[in-house]
């Protein structure tokens, strides 16, 4: 086992070859899931006025509790002036404080009598109530969203609330799926008795997709070398990172090491100390492609895409918030003594809130039939013995 390297020191390396993928600017409209690349400062006070929070009322505290209304204060109209006496103006929610005024009363708590306005018997406002004061959110140029982070609904609307328009966020890489393999056929194909259909790929595109890698072309070769190496070369000529499915064990027809080899894809590493995914490579390209060779069982394939590609992408798009979280075993499981163990869970949630991993441990790495029930898989370092019920594991979503 001394030839093989940890699943950290694999990590490591992987991440050092993610670089930046570089910046685009979108329209706000197309912004939605991807990474902020610049930051978004406070066009202006927040809020930019002293606002009314309820429908009802402004007046001058302590000149109540009958009073005249002096007319409407509607939401997005200039401020207007309440007059000295015991007078008011009626207010809608989101509109200016009128000028003098320094007190809202909510409809509800009032009772009226054509122009003459009184407080319910025994309200006593406080003075300042449902007022919402000119930049007490933030002020002029507070910085609201830094590089790196994922625009969701929240961060669209700092934008939009602060004028951009436009927005710089990284680009989307381009990304090949290629199958391998004799044995596969197309989802929609006739399957003969020695046929699989090509699942892989699909469950690595949804893993792409669902993180907003959308730039995504699939491709199968057979397992000839002479084919493999014209496939690779003219994947590698189109894309910035290629992500291989079988073909780099070793096999009499497992071609992929040696057909990269063969279009000057340097070897970073090829297997780690892993269960599944011991035979995962990773190279880079002659033009700083990176290339990930992923073992052809599909729990293997999967499972090496979320730990492995997908922390490189999202590393090469400057991602500021990293996926994974820590959950805690609610059943005992074996340990591996040589091998990291990546083992699929089910999350629930305990009634404090502590997030627990049930084990759903798969066959074996080629039976992917009940995965799609878990929620994803769970890390558990190589030892002897067992990770007791209550065991903290880093646990990663397909």
């Amino acid at each position: 086992m001394s030839e093989l390297l940890s699943v950290t020191r694999a990590m490591e390396l992987v991440l050092d070859y993610a670089g930046s993928v570089g910046t685009e600017a979108v329209d706000l409209t197309m912004a939605a899931g991807r990474i902020l690349q610049q930051t978004i400062r406070a066009e202006r006070a927040q809020p930019p006025y002293d606002r009314v929070m309820m429908d009802g009322i402004a007046f001058r505290h302590g000149s109540g509790p009958t009073l005249v209304s002096h007319g409407i204060q509607r939401a997005g109209a200039p401020g207007q002036i309440l007059p000295e006496g015991h007078v008011c103006l009626e207010v809608m929610t989101g509109a200016v404080l009128p000028e003098g005024a320094d007190t809202v009363v909510p409809v509800e708590r009032l009772v009226r009598e054509g122009r003459l306005i009184c407080f319910q018997e025994g309200y006593e406002p406080c003075k300042g109530q449902f007022v919402h004061r000119r930049g007490s959110d933030c002020t002029t140029g507070t910085e609201l969203l830094a590089p790196g982070c994922r625009l969701d609904g929240p961060a669209l609307a700092v934008l939009a609330g602060n004028g951009h328009a436009q927005v710089s966020v990284s680009r989307i890489p381009s990304i090949g799926i290629v199958a391998t393999g004799d044995e596969l056929v197309d989802v929609s194909a006739p399957v003969r008795d020695w046929e699989i259909r090509r699942s892989n790929e699909y469950a690595l595109t949804g893993a792409l997709l669902s993180r907003g890698f959308n730039c995504i072309e699939r491709s199968v070769v057979p397992d000839d070398l002479a084919e493999t190496v014209v496939a690779l070369r003219e994947q590698l000529s189109r894309h910035d990172v290629l992500i291989l499915s079988g073909g780099v064990s070793m096999g009499a027809f497992d071609h992929v090491p040696k057909a990269l080899s063969k279009i000057g894809v340097e070897r970073v590493f090829h297997k780690v100390a892993q269960r599944p995914g011991k035979p995962l490579w990773f190279g880079v390209g002659p033009e700083g492609q990176r290339v990930f060779g992923l073992p052809g069982n599909p729990v293997s394939a999967t499972t090496c895409g979320v730990r492995y590609v997908m922390p490189m992408l999202l590393a090469g798009q400057g991602l500021c918030r990293p996926e994974p979280y820590m959950v805690m075993l609610d059943a005992e499981v074996d340990l591996i003594p040589t091998l990291t163990r990546f083992l699929p869970v089910k999350i629930r949630h305990d009634a404090a809130g502590q997030a627990l991993a049930t084990p759903c441990p798969m066959p074996t790495s080629g039976d992917f039939s009940f995965l799609a029930s878990t929620d994803g898989f769970v890390e558990l370092p190589f030892g002897e013995g067992v990770a007791s019920r209550g065991t903290a594991a880093m646990f990663h979503g397909w």
